[in-house]
């Protein structure tokens, strides 16, 4: 699942419009729905901010698998 789906989601479980998550962002509604249907990356201090909002982790939001490796060093 690709992030803009899973913040749609997010919004959707909670019952919350895209006003309410972008007033709660910061932003205008519009630019808001342009995440949610991909035609504008999620900037950082929003995906934080969504992260703290919701309870989750950023590699939640992000569609990263919970048993992700990384490579040695």
């Amino acid at each position: 699942m690709k992030y803009n789906e899973i913040i749609r989601e997010l919004r959707e479980d909670r019952d919350l419009t895209q006003k309410q998550v972008a007033d709660i962002l910061g932003i205008a509604q519009t630019t808001y729905s342009q995440y949610e249907l991909n035609k504008r990356q999620l900037p950082t201090e929003c995906l934080i901010t969504l992260c703290r909002y919701y309870g989750v982790s950023a590699d939640y939001v992000l569609g990263l698998p919970k048993n992700l490796k990384y490579p040695e060093r």
